[in-house]
């Protein structure tokens, strides 16, 4: 078999003036190329397997993304499906590739790979079954972000790094020149008998562009395409031929060449069809959105050309738009088509549209290409619902890879049967255009339009950058939707206001009644410059009108219900409120939680008699100060969280009951769910208890988020459009968005249908002018009065080697800029900075508040650590009233004093004139009236003094916090807060550099000036002086063996230091020798320390090193630790045990040393603890633990020692002295005679160990000793005696 590599050589046919096309009709040019290679088919199939899985589960998570957009139901079904799917292809991908683990001819990259990628998928497969069963309701955008990483990986693992097989390459030949080609990767055309294995493109008929060779084929200048062709391709072993054209569309004969006498080559040189199908394809082209902008000025001329088979048509060119509504029909007749019927039905060729930019000199610029496949109708099928007549559909535009607009668009392909057009649906439309005829899109398929008026609130414009080096002076907002637009005033100076004098501007326009297929709106700012010239600033594409159409409030609704009184049931206590959400019992469930308060009375009695501590109900108002406040709405809003924790658990506990199917399922899920119900019932008593002997402190809100996202933005009237500037060229693809803008657009839209219903604008006080932007506030310049509180920083990022940083906080308004940097807080990662500011600044020139936080750095510039940025102007103008929050409740003097200028009633009183509603009405009794809401409330105000007296103000509060209930003009207002904003840094853009938490007041400067700011600076610790006396020690356990006797004995002393301070230690004298563990010392330790009371923590403030600047301050727990040692002289001491006691919480100690126990110190054990700062004076025994071999706690000792807290200035008053020295010493211990050392007092030695022990021993040594000294003496003498005796001398 030879290899025919080329088809013979034709003249082309024009299609039109654009285009020519190869006349290959009913014959059909084969060409194949016979080659050998190694057989590395495997890698090929397992990187086709894989690019099957990830095109299906793209395929699937796509469908998922258009459910949730267009809101349709149980999007959530749909992913149980694409992971079920992707589970079972992975375990299906694991047995397939299991076959070849030992085939020949791989390398060790193969085997490897191999190995990776099946591990790899089979956790992919396990870990989508396991996300199966996790998707719910309110979890299907999570789990879609994680099944995105599926994708990603399979991507990955897909791309095979060996080579195998060379790729694929088509030419175009003209006059023995190349002129273009195509690439086909051999992989997507390898067959394969296993279905999964198969090339995505083996044995089909495929549509293929050619593109320019060399470097003309890269860039925009290869986007155009050089010709399309369509090719059947099939690559497989010279044994598989025999299948070769088993996917080509039936009714073709083949043939071949004659080779030899009566012998035919094998594969054909031809193909005959000689069944053939014509059709008329109908492409109704309704509009394309968000275009590319092609030209200068941000906007484009755009026609589309759309091409099918070998026929091309164009629509009209629309003007300076980037969404065309072209709303044209395009007929291609006679399109002949070649195969069996009823393939063409299934699998009809598809259909190109390219988009143009049609320029008046030079040729039409590229904007973008899309593709689709029309539906298909046979003569013999009725044109009927329901796929008859076609939807419009939206299909993606792209332009190189990055996307570049929506086509809106239906195309139906319909079959000439024997009777000819006759049978087709009938074309009618307007043919009477001077540029021939122009057919519209059908009343079945296009939308039905009806007619909207759209208002645009022409605000102000901000932040606008320079436009070719030079400022923007004279700017202009020209509104665009669907044809048709409106243009605002002109800004005559842009620095010195930058807001419109005109207000509401509209006009009407056309659109579709579904919602869906309503056109973007196009916001573009233009500034006029010099001589009638006009430059385009930025543009921004309100891709979806949704939330700007206005609909007509239900007048039924609760929210409408004006009629009769409504008493609106206030809550008395906040704390108590806070309970009953704790925990959502269900109704069968028993666990109703009574409280009876004489019992606890009782229970308070018996602790009295105890002599035990109770916690005082009543704060002493003059020790709370703000941030007693702030920390007890910190406690609250960690309640909050864990609240919602519990009731997201049990949410998501309830649906999977549901998702459980059959009543058995239920019922065990019951029984696994009762179980942790009654801990929740304990944890809850407990904790209505605790709740019970809580301080009642007055508490703000705390957000751990920005106010913005709690309350949309502020955009309640007022929204802010970003203004991005066009892309001048295509290298710009790589820039952010936040590199791209230009400015910021502020105002606002609405879009109805025409007319208005009458009620509105019958409504009193209508103004015409402003159309559906009744009430707004003027937008002349304002001076405000803008005050800043910064409480603290968290988490900054390190700026320093050593890990920390020195912050400080500076805050840019306008031109005003406040460092305050001689403040800056040293080495601390999570300064408190307490620190408030005031600046006046005038809307709308200055309303970007920027608070920063800096490093202070010794040498050099200071570094930004992140910043923040809040528009005021949003919060000023905002409906929630963002001015200056409002207090839980009102207060004339101490911690909670009100601080806006404007009282309760007087707030209310201008909310109700604004909202043109009935009220307020103060009746008797504590009543108010709103509308129709009544509320109810304490009436009486204590002054300083604490004399009381009438006053409305509780009552206007009340409303105030219940104001989102008042019918239509209800919103949430603003509490007194803190908010917690993240810290960004420009250079290190989406990362969080820190948060910091704070807020702002503003005041207008034509209303009462407001007091002085509140002092939330950082609380001064107080001094005090702990004195800890060590009386005497018992049955510390004994180390030392004496070197005489081998008696155990201890030679001991305690120590002890305050957390933090271990380098000021202070030790006891040493008790010597003692043998049963006693030690009397009377021993005083003085401990000087700074306390801060509200946060229960000791204050120190130290240099890190000998080289630091200056000192670091540390907040540390207040904890006392004592050590009992013992001493050795010629050896390290010996550690015998400890004891660390908290001094906000230590167990009282024990009345003798005998009652003193280790259970004194295990925690499980529920004992009466003490407070040194409420106690003041503790005297008892503790108990001395260490760890033994095991790892477990032992008494190792006892101490008896008394605790005395003085503040500075009463240590001042009565002084004492350090051990047992002047003044106000303590006398010397009655310690036992044997207590000394033994190398300084070695006759004491001798009296005290060995004559003590051995007395008896040294007796008996000592008569024996006499003993032997007379035998000896008497041994010695006889001879001379005996001698004298015998010689008679």
């Amino acid at each position: 078999m030879q290899s025919v590599s080329s088809t013979p050589s034709m003249k082309p046919f024009i299609t039109d003036r654009n285009y020519f096309h190869l006349p290959y009709f009913d014959k059909k040019p084969c060409i194949y190329i016979k080659s050998w290679w190694q057989d590395q088919r495997r890698r090929l199939y397992n990187a086709n397997i894989m690019d099957k899985i990830a095109d299906k589960l793209e395929e699937g998570l796509n469908d998922v993304h258009e459910m949730i957009k267009t809101e349709k139901p149980y999007p959530e079904r749909r992913l149980r499906g694409v992971l079920e799917e992707l589970s079972s292809s992975c375990f299906r991908f694991v047995t397939l590739a299991n076959k070849d683990q030992n085939q020949n001819g791989r390398t060790r990259l193969d085997r490897e790979r191999l190995k990776s990628c099946m591990r790899e998928l089979e956790n992919m497969g396990t870990q989508a079954k396991t996300m199966r069963s996790q998707v719910k309701k309110n979890t299907v955008k999570d789990k879609l972000k994680l099944v995105q990483n599926f994708l990603h990986k399979l991507r990955f693992l897909a791309d095979e790094p060996q080579h195998s097989i060379p790729d694929v390459f088509i030419w175009m030949l003209s006059n023995n020149k190349r002129i273009a080609y195509a690439r086909i990767p051999s992989k997507d055309i390898l067959y394969s008998i296993v279905d999964e294995e198969t090339g995505k493109d083996c044995g089909k008929v495929k549509c293929v562009f050619l593109k320019l060779p060399g470097k003309r084929g890269f860039g925009p200048a290869g986007w155009t395409v050089q010709a399309k062709m369509e090719v059947y391709m099939w690559l497989g072993l010279n044994k598989q031929r025999k299948d070769f054209l088993c996917g080509l569309p039936c009714g073709f004969e083949e043939i071949k060449a004659v080779k030899g006498p009566g012998l035919q080559c094998f594969p054909p040189i031809s193909l005959s069809y000689t069944k053939k199908q014509v059709f008329q394809l109908r492409a109704h082209m309704y509009q394309a959105r968000s275009l590319f902008a092609a030209d200068s000025s941000g906007l484009s001329d755009p026609f589309a050309r759309v091409f099918f088979n070998t026929q091309s048509q164009c629509t009209e060119v629309l003007n300076e738009t980037l969404c065309p509504t072209w709303d044209q029909l395009l007929v291609f007749d006679n399109v002949e088509l070649y195969g069996e019927a009823n393939e063409m039905r299934d699998d009809p060729p598809i259909i190109v549209i390219e988009i143009y930019d049609q320029d008046t000199v030079g040729k039409a610029d590229f904007m973008g290409r899309t593709f689709a496949k029309p539906v298909v109708k046979m003569a013999d099928e009725r044109y009927c619902p329901p796929r008859f007549p076609p939807q419009l559909e939206y299909y993606q535009i792209y332009r190189g890879n990055s996307t570049a607009g929506d086509l809106l668009a239906a195309f139906e392909l319909l079959q000439i049967g024997p009777a000819g057009k006759s049978d087709l649906p009938a074309i009618d439309g307007p043919t009477d255009m001077e540029r021939g005829p122009i057919l519209p899109v059908p009343m079945g398929i296009r939308p039905v339009l009806s007619k909207y008026r759209v208002e645009i609130l022409f605000w102000g414009l901000r932040d606008l950058k320079r436009v070719n080096l030079a400022q923007v002076d004279r700017p202009r907002v020209d509104i665009e939707c669907a044809g048709k637009g409106v243009q605002s005033a002109l800004i005559q100076n842009y620095k010195k206001n930058p807001n419109f004098s005109t207000l509401v501007k509209w006009f009407e326009v056309d659109l579709p009644e579904n919602e869906l297929l309503h056109p973007p709106l196009n916001i573009r700012v233009v500034d006029c410059r010099a001589f009638g010239r006009y430059t385009l600033v930025g543009s921004h594409a309100v891709s979806s009108l949704r939330k700007f159409i206005y609909r007509p409030p239900d007048k039924k609704s609760q929210q409408w219900n004006t009629a009769g009184e409504i008493v609106v049931n206030m809550e008395p206590e906040v704390p108590i409120k806070k309970m009953e959400t704790m925990v959502k019992l269900e109704a069968n469930s028993d666990a109703v939680v009574k409280v009876d308060v004489n019992e606890e009375e009782k229970e308070k009695k018996k602790k009295k008699k105890k002599g035990e501590e109770i916690e005082e109900e009543e704060p002493d108002e003059s020790m709370l100060d703000w941030w007693s406040k702030y920390f007890a709405s910190i406690e609250t809003l960690k309640e909050q969280l864990r609240q919602q924790e519990a009731a997201a658990a049990e949410a998501e506990e309830k649906e999977e009951m549901e998702i459980a199917e059959g009543s058995k399922a239920q019922v065990k899920n019951k029984e696994k769910v009762k179980v942790p119900k009654e801990d929740k019932k304990k944890k809850l008593q407990a904790e209505q208890a605790e709740k019970k002997n809580k301080q009642k402190i007055d508490e703000l809100k705390v957000f751990n988020k920005e106010l913005e996202t709690e309350f949309d933005n502020f955009e309640d009237w007022l929204h802010t459009f970003n203004l991005l500037r066009g892309k001048i060229g295509d290298d710009d693809d790589t820039v952010s968005e936040e590199e791209r803008i230009v400015g910021r657009f502020k105002g606002s839209m609405c879009v109805y249908k025409v007319p208005l219903p009458e009620d509105i604008t019958k409504e009193a006080g209508y103004d015409p002018n402003f159309g559906m932007f009744q009430g707004i506030p003027s937008n002349d310049p304002m001076n405000v009065l803008v005050r800043v509180y910064v409480v603290r920083a968290t988490d900054l990022h390190p700026a320093d080697i050593n890990g920390k940083a020195d912050p400080y906080v500076v805050i840019k308004l306008g031109k005003t800029e406040i460092k305050d940097k001689e403040n800056y807080i040293s080495k601390q990662l999570n300064p408190v900075f307490g620190k408030s500011f005031d600046i006046e600044a005038t809307f709308p020139m200055e309303s970007m508040l920027t608070v920063a936080v800096y490093d202070w750095d010794l040498v050099g510039t200071d570094d930004l650590i992140g910043e923040t940025k809040i528009d005021l102007e949003n919060r000023y103008y905002s409906k929630h009233r963002a001015t200056c929050g409002i207090s839980q409740t009102y207060a004339i003097h101490g911690y909670n004093m009100w601080r806006d200028p404007m009282k309760p009633t007087q707030i209310l009183s201008k909310l109700c004139k604004e909202g043109k509603i009935d009220g307020p009405h103060f009746g008797p009794g504590g009543r108010v009236k709103v509308m129709n809401r009544v509320f109810t409330g304490p009436t009486e105000i204590e002054d300083e003094n604490g004399q009381k007296k009438q006053t409305d103000e509780h009552l206007a509060l009340s409303v105030l916090h219940h104001w989102e209930e008042i019918p239509r003009a209800g919103c949430r207002l603003i509490p007194e807060h803190v908010e917690t904003r993240p810290l960004l840094n420009p250079d290190k853009p989406g990362i969080e550099q820190g948060r910091l938490e704070m807020w702002v007041d503003m005041f207008p400067m034509d209303m009462p000036a407001p007091g002085p700011a509140i002092d939330i600076s950082p609380r001064k610790p107080k001094r005090y002086e702990l004195r800890v006396i060590i009386w005497n020690t018992d049955e510390v356990i004994l180390e030392d063996d004496d070197y005489f006797t081998g008696e155990k004995s201890s030679d001991i002393f305690v120590r002890g230091w305050l957390k933090g301070q271990q380098e000021d230690k202070q030790d006891t004298d040493v008790h010597y020798h003692s043998l049963t563990g006693e030690g009397n010392f009377n021993w005083r330790f003085l401990f000087p320390f700074d306390y801060l009371v509200a946060e229960e923590k000791i204050v120190i403030s130290k240099k890190e090193s000998m080289f630091s600047w200056d000192e670091t301050e540390y907040k540390i727990p207040a904890r006392l630790t004592l050590q009992v040692w013992d001493a050795d002289h010629f050896s390290a001491d010996d550690f015998l045990g400890a004891i660390e006691l908290d001094l906000n919480r230590f167990p009282r100690g024990a009345k003798t040393a005998k009652q003193c126990s280790i259970d004194m110190v295990a925690p499980e054990v529920d004992l009466p603890m003490v407070s040194i700062f409420k106690q003041k004076r503790v005297k008892g025994w503790w108990p001395f633990v260490a760890r033994n071999e095991n790892d477990e706690m032992e008494l190792t000792g006892k101490v008896e020692a008394e605790l005395h807290l003085l503040t500075a200035e009463e240590a001042e008053k009565s002084p004492a002295g350090l051990g047992r020295n002047e003044p106000d010493p303590l006398e010397k211990p009655n310690r036992p005679d044997t207590s000394f050392i033994w190398f300084l007092n070695p006759l004491k030695s001798i009296r005290y160990f060995i004559w003590h022990t051995y007395r008896w021993l040294i007796l008996k040594i000592l008569i024996l000793i006499l003993l032997l000294l007379m035998v000896g003496l008497f041994l010695y003498s006889l001879p001379g005696y005996l001698v004298k005796k015998i010689l008679g001398a």
